[in-house]
Parts: C-alpha cells; sequence; structure tokens
C-alpha cells in the first residue's frame, strides 16, 4: 500500500476531468475514478455508482489509515457520496471485511446509477461478489446502442443484462438476454422496470440454449448420461450478438475456457447471428494477446462457413487507462 495514496487519488482524478464534464452531460454517472493497476497503486479500484462509492481492494486489504485518507479525499473533490469499502484479497475474490452496522445497512441499499440516461439497479454488497454494473464495458453497451435500433439482439452470458437494457432503450425490437443465473436475470428485471423497457429473460444454461438458437441439436442424453433439463428453443438468427463469457467455467453441457477454447462458444453464437449482422466478442483475461485471438475468431469463423467481413476494436473508455494501449478487456465487433 503505496505511502502517498492521496496524490495519487488527486493525479488520476484531474485526469479525468474532460472526460467527467462528457459523461455527466451525456447523463452517466458510473465510472472509474481510480484504476491502481495503472495509476500508482495495484489492486486498489474506486468506482462511483450514482450517489455510491464504491472502493475496492484484491491484493491487501487497505489500512485504517489509508481508508480515512482515502474518504478524506473524496468527500473533498465528490461531496455528498456514500462511501462502501469492499476487501476482496482472499481466496476467489470474496468480500471479507465486516462493516458496522450503520455502514452495512448503507452497503445493502439499492441505489440507482446513470450511464447514458440509462438506469442500472446498484447494490454495494450482495448475495454475489462482483458489482452489478461492469464500468469498462460501457465501451461495448455505448457500441451496442448504435447498431441496435430496429434489430433483434441476443445478448449472451447477460449477467445483469445492461446489455439487453441499453439495446432495448435504443430501440431494438426484439432483445433476448441468456443467463444461467436467476438472481442476476432478477437484477435485469429490475433494471427493465427501471428504463421502462420490455426485453426477454431466459434463464439457462447457455450451451443447451445458443446451440438450439444456432440450429445445432442439444441432445437430451449425451453418451448415455442424461442432461439437466434445459429449455427447448426453435432456430433463429439475431441481429446484434453480445458474447462476453466468464473467463472459465464448468457445466454438463460444455466448458468455457477463454483462453484455451474460445471457439466453443463463439461458433455456436455465430452461427445464432443473421448474415450481414455483427457479433460483439469479448475477452477478460489479460495475458491472451489482442491480436492472436483475433486470428483465432478469424479462423474459427471461416471454419464455420461464415467468414469475418469486417472487425472492429472497442477499447474501454479514458476512465480505464493502459500503460501500452491493451486493454485487459478485449472487445471486438465482427461483421459477418
Amino acid at each position: 500500500m503505496p505511502t502517498d495514496l492521496v496524490p495519487l487519488l488527486s493525479q488520476a482524478f484531474g485526469a479525468r476531468g474532460e472526460l467527467l464534464a462528457a459523461l455527466h452531460r451525456e447523463h452517466t454517472d458510473a465510472y472509474r475514478l481510480f484504476h491502481g493497476s495503472v495509476e500508482g497503486a495495484p489492486g486498489i479500484t474506486v468506482d462511483r455508482y450514482g450517489d455510491l462509492l464504491l472502493v475496492q481492494s484484491f491484493h491487501a486489504p487497505l489500512d485504517e489509515a489509508a481508508q480515512e485518507a482515502l474518504a478524506g479525499f473524496y468527500a473533498d473533490a465528490l461531496p455528498g457520496l456514500a462511501l462502501v469499502y469492499n476487501d476482496r484479497s482472499r481466496g476467489g475474490s470474496r468480500v471479507a471485511n465486516d462493516l458496522p452496522a450503520e455502514q452495512l445497512s448503507a452497503a445493502m441499499l439499492p441505489r440507482v446509477a446513470h450511464e447514458m440516461g440509462v438506469r442500472y439497479r446498484i447494490q454495494a454488497r450482495h448475495a454475489g461478489q462482483d458489482p452489478w454494473l461492469f464500468l469498462d464495458l460501457r465501451a461495448g453497451r455505448r457500441r451496442v446502442a448504435a447498431e441496435a435500433a430496429g434489430r433483434a439482439v441476443l445478448n449472451l452470458f447477460a449477467y445483469t443484462c445492461g446489455v439487453g437494457i441499453v439495446a432495448a432503450k435504443a430501440g431494438a425490437r426484439d432483445v433476448l438476454n441468456v443467463d444461467f443465473a436467476a438472481s442476476s436475470l432478477a437484477v435485469g428485471q429490475e433494471n427493465a422496470r427501471l428504463n421502462d423497457v420490455a426485453p426477454r429473460f431466459l434463464q439457462s444454461d447457455v450451451f443447451p440454449a445458443v446451440r438450439q438458437l444456432a440450429g445445432i441439436a442439444q441432445p437430451a442424453v449425451v453418451r448415455g448420461r442424461p442432461m439437466p433439463p434445459f429449455p427447448k428453443l426453435e432456430a433463429r438468427r439475431f441481429d446484434v450478438v453480445f458474447l462476453d463469457p466468464p473467463r472459465f467455467a464448468k457445466s454438463p453441457f460444455g466448458i468455457v475456457d477463454l483462453v484455451n477454447d474460445y471457439a466453443a462458444v463463439f461458433k455456436p453464437a455465430l452461427l445464432a447471428t443473421a448474415e450481414g449482422g455483427v457479433i460483439v466478442c469479448c475477452n477478460n483475461v489479460a495475458q491472451v494477446p489482442r491480436d492472436e485471438w483475433l486470428d483465432r475468431l478469424r479462423r474459427s469463423a471461416a471454419k464455420a462457413g461464415r467468414p469475418v467481413r469486417g472487425a472492429e476494436w472497442i477499447a474501454p473508455e479514458a476512465d480505464f487507462p493502459t500503460r501500452d494501449g491493451q486493454a485487459p478487456l478485449k472487445m471486438v465487433l465482427l461483421r459477418v
């Protein structure tokens, strides 16, 4: 933990002056204020979500003096925000620190943050670990909004459905959000109510859902073993597909592995994309080289008979600075 934390916070806040003014003009009050891995304090992040200031530590806990210094700085820089500190430096990045009763009540309070005028439900502490809105995906949500009007949108590994909500607000004629976790979709449904939109929500393992949409059979029995129940779907294609899988996940239906086998989820998602449509692919594994990953996507698409006609990188916005222009989160829009 650096002893000069306040100067680092001040420098980061000053560097964001023009960006924050632009975000506020477009009715965005959800952004990263301090990205410690690049701005001098690895493992520390500070995010604003509406009237909430969420501080998180991932490598080691913040000591009391550091917490007080951080709180004092932001009380002057952005007065009126409720600060919640989550120490996630233990195994599995689980929130480990207890809070006094008053602070815990504030941490459990449902709040609303805004991004490009879209409202999102936020809670500093909940049954899961990660915030309900990933801020580095803002650029991806912005790009989907630009593509969505009048089109059918499929949001895979939807989590709390931020992409699906912004697509619906942008005028998509149909939006389907697919995620295995009922708790995440429940937040997505609350987001839909907050924005007076009506996307669809499907609780399902993504593999059987996207395979069926792509016209690939999903057997009820595989190698003599019955599969868990899954929704039965008709094949159809979508104009815009958003694919944001976790780094690694395993289920009876398949394995998600962004390092070794992105194609396992990419191929059926691609086949569920309409001719002339777009698929936005995300990979949040820092050590996967960007150009090598894109080359794999191109080869996988060609092998599936759906060659890539154009590729556009989508970089996280300026509140997520990098040293070399290579952000850990890679997003690419493929025209197919």
